[in-house]
């Protein structure tokens, strides 16, 4: 699928002008990232990144609510897109364990990030806030004044935030003799 292909997707299937812009913004801030994981010798797929960026929210045309990657999820697998599907359902919170998940109502699955593609676009999706960037510390504010400072959303997205940080971290080249 082309880029173009996809934001006609966004739009064809409703979602709203501001939706678009904060997907475009996702896209914009994983690619980043996703670029200088790739400058470590990490092996990621930009183009993955970018599509899934754009893509993630395209369940927003139908809801607001948690469910909405479910719903993208939905949306992508009629399109025929399902290598993009998780990318929808994977990206809310810094992801849901199966448990959480039946809590919330939702189908009682796993909703967690697992290929490095999918952890790039759920961390750039948290730390955009409408179409503009902000940083860690900000977004765990958000966290805490949704969720609540003891949510186990908030360990998760530290642990996504490590993991991310230590791939986009420049290796140390060992000192010449």
């Amino acid at each position: 699928m082309e880029r173009d292909r996809a934001l006609a997707a966004l739009r064809e299937a409703g979602c709203s002008t501001k939706v678009i812009e904060h997907c475009l913004a996702v896209e914009r801030t994983a690619l980043s990232i996703a670029k200088k994981i790739a400058a470590n010798g990490h092996r990621i797929d930009l183009g993955l990144v970018s599509l899934g960026g754009l893509l993630h929210d395209i369940g927003r045309a139908k809801t607001h609510g948690i469910e909405h990657g479910v719903e993208g999820g939905k949306i992508l697998r009629k399109l025929g897109l399902v290598e993009l599907v998780p990318f929808a359902e994977r990206h809310l919170g810094a992801g849901i364990p199966a448990e959480e998940a039946r809590a919330l109502g939702l189908p009682a699955r796993d909703f967690v990030p697992l290929t490095i593609e999918e952890k790039v676009v759920t961390y750039a999706d948290k730390l955009v806030s409408g179409n503009k960037r902000g940083t860690y510390r900000q977004a765990v504010e958000w966290f805490k004044s949704k969720l609540g400072p003891q949510h186990p959303a908030l360990s998760r997205f530290k642990i996504l935030h490590e993991e991310i940080k230590n791939l986009m971290k420049k290796k140390k080249q060992p000192k010449k003799a």
